[in-house]
């Protein structure tokens, strides 16, 4: 981990989820505001995606989420026995945990991209590469160029079926700067 999220960032971020969120286990609100209460504990959370991956982590679901509702993960050892993970919790305070939470996100909350961190742990095959993030923007600029010319070209097939010549112009003009605005891109 290259930069780490402040206790306070964390604290201020499981206030809001708490307060905004109803998790499907009892258990998970327990752990949580314990988590509140340890600042040595909270320096050692990582909020990540995808913490199965991790060595020790730890999955919480809201009742607006389909995820499962708890599970937690110690080496290849996997368990919905929340109090199991909690003892774990008190007695490897000083050990990395990382936090999955199943939310609704989208889009993603400030709060939640303020702790939010990359997992180490994923598996390479997982991740998207910078080239592929790259890619995918590319072509989603080109198909939403595309899209907009067609609309535009609709429109001015309507405006001319209509003999509306002010707007005929108006979206040739439109159109023309569209175009040159893809040129330079």
């Amino acid at each position: 981990m290259t930069a780490s999220v402040s206790v306070v960032d964390k604290k201020t971020f499981v206030r809001w989820f708490l307060k905004n969120y109803q998790l499907k286990r009892r258990e998970c609100v327990w752990i949580l505001n314990y988590l509140l209460s340890n600042d040595e504990l909270l320096k050692h959370i990582r909020f990540v995606e995808e913490a199965h991956y991790c060595p020790r982590g730890m999955v919480m679901s809201t009742v607006e989420s389909t995820g499962v509702p708890f599970r937690f993960y110690k080496g290849n050892v996997m368990t919905a026995d929340a109090e199991k993970s909690f003892h774990d919790l008190r007695l490897n305070e000083k050990e990395d945990m990382y936090l999955q939470l199943n939310f609704p996100n989208i889009p993603p909350s400030t709060q939640y991209l303020a702790v939010l961190e990359e997992n180490p742990y994923m598996p390479e095959t997982l991740l998207v590469s910078e080239k592929d993030r790259l890619l995918a923007e590319e072509m989603l600029s080109s198909s939403l160029l595309v899209f907009q010319q067609e609309k535009l070209l609709a429109q001015i097939d309507e405006a001319l079926d209509k003999g509306d010549e002010i707007r005929f112009y108006e979206l040739s003009n439109l159109l023309q700067a569209l175009k040159q605005t893809a040129e330079r891109n």
